[in-house]
């Protein structure tokens, strides 16, 4: 899968098509930190106390 994404960036940089190349960073930026914020929202319910 690495290899995929690493193929995929080198020939969008090698046909010069710098605005495709730079969508698919925001995106791969995004999903980085979107990989960060998921979990620690999840953490952060699993500490508020419960209520009966």
């Amino acid at each position: 899968m690495i290899r995929f994404f690493r193929q995929l960036r080198q020939r969008l940089i090698a046909d010069n098509q710098f605005s495709k190349y730079l969508l698919y960073a925001v995106g791969e930026i995004l999903l980085v930190v979107f990989g960060i914020i998921i979990p620690l929202q999840v953490r952060q319910i699993g500490r508020i106390p419960k209520r009966a």
